[in-house]
């Protein structure tokens, strides 16, 4: 079935604290081997482990396309004071139709333990408050991974359940912690209260 058309891509850069979101660049072939050193990284995307300089150039190609193909929007974390660039998010919507997307977030080694992660997500999730039809955005984390976890609850997600065996990864199914931020309901009609704008 092919993708419904998503919304444009954002006139201003999501922002919050110190990290802006803004598109992938050629330049951030860097970024990305930086990336790619990590050991799980590589288990849960398309990026390939220790990727040289060609892989990472096809991997940002691949992120530039995903707009396009309706896939979502591929953002390249990056500092707003410096314009470096720190890591990559996503917010995934071939579910829009139903209300949901998932969203993933990674920063480079050399950049973590200053809460970008989270400011990423926070960010990610002020912006998807702006796409129409969206009420939930989730995110599937691994019970062992407790930085993840934190910036979750960092950026406002909530647990909602374990699910076993639920992905594969790297040949195994792996359980997943899953959290959500949803958006507030309505007031109800004719109250006199405007819609909130918020999750």
């Amino acid at each position: 079935m092919t993708p419904s058309p998503l919304p444009p891509w954002p006139s201003r850069a999501p922002t919050s604290g110190a990290i802006r979101l803004r598109a992938v660049l050629d330049a951030d072939a860097a970024m990305a081997q930086e990336l790619s050193t990590d050991p799980y990284i590589p288990h849960i995307g398309t990026l390939p482990a220790h990727a040289d300089r060609a892989e990472a150039h096809a991997w940002v190609q691949r992120q530039r396309g995903r707009h396009a193909e309706g896939s979502g929007f591929s953002f390249a974390m990056e500092e707003a004071l410096t314009g470096r660039a720190v890591g990559h998010c996503g917010l995934w919507l071939q579910e829009l139709d139903t209300g949901l997307a998932t969203a993933g977030y990674a920063v480079v080694p050399s950049a973590r333990g200053r809460g970008y992660a989270a400011q990423a997500l926070a960010a990610l999730t002020e912006f998807g408050g702006t796409i129409p039809g969206l009420q939930r955005i989730a995110l599937y984390i691994e019970p062992w991974n407790a930085a993840s976890i934190r910036t979750a609850e960092r950026a406002g997600y909530t647990f909602q359940e374990l699910l076993p065996a639920h992905r594969v990864i790297a040949g195994e199914a792996r359980d997943m912690l899953l959290y959500s931020a949803t958006r507030e309901a309505p007031p109800p009609e004719g109250s006199g209260a405007s819609a909130p704008d918020r999750w």
